[in-house]
């Protein structure tokens, strides 16, 4: 009997400044809805798994304890708090999905959820460098501050190519467009993301406004179950063709900062999985914080050499009609980044493409999909390729 962990459902808030309070009424907001869309009772899930980064953006801590607050019949279910940086949502898949392989349980329900508005900026900031080594990495201004000086890297070894930044954020703002969840469903033109204006201003190094992801709030949910009930309850079917997950050094300077090492070897380590080349997917949602990660990151995927990251977007690979779609879903720079939802809403976005479920995002013939979520500046780096087994 295969014990192998298939997506069977799925939830997702809309992503922004939002009305809901804080994170118990963000976790209440996606748990029934998800359930209701696998078609499976509270009664019946084995495990709930909770991605929230937290770190001091909100006083209530052991989310794991919020599960059954706002699902009464989760009361007695077994629930954890899983936190790993902006990998967070991830993390918390891989947990559950672990609880369904090693056959302790049938069906999981994981969860990702932050409230990120509710503090001033300033706060905000420093709460984010938990993600970075604090010891060397205590950056003024903030995480942008260190991709800031990655882009600065980049372009010192590569030449400026502030222009195809601007071209990935005009790209993925494009996409968002289409998302209903989008926290900006607003087109902005390749003029406007590399021009510096007041609308536009520079934050940290090269790295302007719309070269940044912003401060959401938003949730997101997956239903979970070994292969032999999800074939049972006859609805979608979503499976792991691989799943990897490479740590890598967490002070940059031990390391290559704009080589992404980690990154490159979960892909490598994905694709030989999965047994394929990324010829084969039809999409790769990939985690964008700022447009200088993207650009980096399709060299890690293996898009463009090493230092040729600009050539994929500037000759239009990624594009929506492109060879390898990447945001189809806006990424974190249009869709949003509340950090303990994004891994669980990427794995939303690709399995909504492939059980054709993606409304006015749907791609044509979506048969493969990649996942990226990374925790800090590829500290720790998780690789999906999933496929419709249903």
């Amino acid at each position: 009997m295969s014990h192998r962990a298939c997506i069977i459902g799925w939830s997702h808030t809309p992503f922004g400044k939002l009305d809901l309070p804080d994170v118990e009424s963000l976790i209440t907001a996606v748990a029934r809805p998800a359930l209701d869309h696998a078609g499976v009772a509270p009664k019946d899930v084995d495990f709930a798994a909770v991605g929230v980064f937290n770190n001091g953006l909100t006083p209530q801590g052991f989310e794991g304890g919020l599960v059954s607050l706002g699902e009464p019949g989760l009361r007695f279910t077994p629930a954890v708090h899983v936190e790993n940086a902006c990998a967070t949502g991830t993390a918390a898949l891989h947990t559950a999905m672990d609880f369904i392989e090693s056959g302790r349980g049938r069906i999981a329900l994981v969860i990702g959820a932050e409230k990120m508005t509710a503090l001033p900026s300033r706060q905000l900031g420093d709460i984010l460098l938990s993600g970075c080594y604090r010891k060397e990495e205590q950056n003024p201004l903030g995480f942008a501050g260190i991709f800031g000086r990655i882009a600065e890297a980049y372009f010192e070894r590569n030449g400026d190519h502030s222009e195809e930044l601007a071209m990935i954020a005009a790209k993925n703002h494009a996409n968002a467009v289409h998302n209903p969840y989008a926290h900006v469903r607003k087109a902005f033109d390749v003029d406007f993301c590399n021009t510096v204006s007041d609308r536009n201003p520079l934050v940290a190094g090269p790295l302007r406004r719309t070269d940044c992801s912003m401060v959401s709030d938003g949730a997101a949910a997956l239903v979970l179950a070994d292969e032999e009930t999800a074939a049972a309850l006859g609805r979608r079917v979503i499976r792991f063709r691989a799943r990897t997950h490479v740590n890598d050094f967490l002070p940059l300077s031990q390391r290559d900062p704009i080589a992404f090492e980690g990154a490159r070897l979960a892909w490598d380590k994905a694709r030989a999985q999965a047994g394929i080349s990324l010829d084969d997917l039809s999409l790769v949602e990939t985690h964008d914080c700022f447009t200088v990660a993207e650009m980096i990151e399709y060299e890690a995927m293996g898009l463009v050499p090493r230092g040729e990251g600009w050539r994929a977007i500037r000759e239009g690979l990624t594009q929506r009609g492109g060879k390898l779609p990447v945001n189809v879903s806006g990424g974190l720079k249009a869709r949003g980044h509340p950090l303990g939802a994004t891994g669980v809403s990427q794995h939303v976005m690709a399995a909504m493409q492939l059980a054709g479920e993606a409304g006015e995002m749907q791609l044509p013939a979506v048969e493969l999909a990649g996942v990226f979520n990374m925790g800090g500046a590829a500290v720790t780096n998780y690789v999906s390729i999933l496929e419709r087994a249903k």
